[in-house]
């Protein structure tokens, strides 16, 4: 009876994976270790669950009806499981997370840091990559994204909060150059700006009123970095646009003053993302509530 769940739970992950290799990654077992579980349950049952090809797989109309049962008496065997264990079950194993640099670095691995302090079951495994990652083809469990959610019909998120973006100098540069304040000034002022690829996009802003200016940056450096864009405004190169919650952190310290506070036309929403699934383990949870509770206050400061 052990074989039988241990083959179900495999073939539910390889179906929910979308690969073989995924699965592998997941369930920390090797691709051809998978292959073999699939093919001893298949033979067992007598049937082809799974077509496969080198690139591609998809399952067969019995893999379909037999998934939908697999998935209700799993379903039945966690709700048991909850119930005896009454919610004492502590998280555990290794969750891959992938995070931006800069709110990465700064906001969620001092939150994730925490969680791992709090539970030594857990490992994580952080990185740090302003790409958009497929979750599901590279094996991550969690992600944590500003911006649209491109592929959000095969993801399962939470929101953290909204990113916006203020305008700060260093206090030297205020003394030599004044406080800019009215938008039409900034054109006056030199400019840190943010770039990538060569393209540097022009600055939308929103004046009180509600009138919108567009800025048309002319920079003496331009970086697709906002850490080092905040850097170069504290060492006085000139006015920078950066997300709010960083520039608060710097004004903290003194390093940097605010000129504009959230004058960005339209704020990011921040999620914690994860590939859908019908069962979330604890580890995953664990994360996610961690982030909901840690976030919001480093946005708010």
């Amino acid at each position: 009876m052990d074989d039988r769940l241990d083959g179900i739970a495999t073939f539910v992950q390889v179906v929910e994976a979308g690969s073989f290799a995924v699965a592998a990654e997941r369930l920390n077992l090797t691709r051809s270790a998978v292959g073999k579980v699939i093919a001893r349950l298949e033979k067992r049952l007598g049937v082809r669950l799974i077509q496969r090809t080198t690139r591609s797989q998809s399952l067969t109309e019995d893999g379909k009806s037999y998934y939908d049962s697999c998935v209700r008496a799993l379903a039945e065997l966690e709700a048991a499981e909850t119930m005896l264990e009454g919610g004492r079950q502590q998280p555990q194993g290794r969750l891959r997370v992938s995070v931006p640099i800069a709110f990465g670095h700064l906001c969620v691995a001092p939150v994730l840091m925490e969680l791992a302090a709090r539970n030594p079951a857990l490992r994580i495994d952080i990185s740090f990559t302003d790409r958009v990652v497929d979750l599901i083809e590279e094996g991550v469990d969690l992600a944590v994204r500003i911006g649209d959610l491109r592929d959000s019909t095969s993801l399962a998120a939470r929101k953290l909060g909204m990113q916006y973006l203020s305008i700060g100098a260093s206090p030297a540069y205020v003394a030599r150059h004044g406080m800019p304040v009215e938008l039409d000034e900034l054109e006056a002022h030199a400019i840190v700006a943010y770039s990538r690829a060569g393209v540097t996009p022009p600055w939308d802003l929103r004046e009180p009123s509600g009138h919108i200016r567009r800025l048309h940056v002319q920079a003496q450096l331009s970086m697709d970095d906002v850490q080092a864009i905040a850097a170069a405004a504290i060492a006085g190169f000139g006015l920078a646009r950066i997300p709010s919650w960083l520039l608060a952190r710097h004004v903290k310290t003194g390093e940097l003053v605010q000129v504009k506070d959230r004058c960005n036309l339209a704020p990011q929403d921040i999620h914690a993302v994860w590939p859908k699934t019908r069962y979330m383990p604890p580890k995953t949870r664990s994360a996610i509530d961690a982030l909901v509770a840690g976030i919001p206050q480093m946005l708010d400061r």
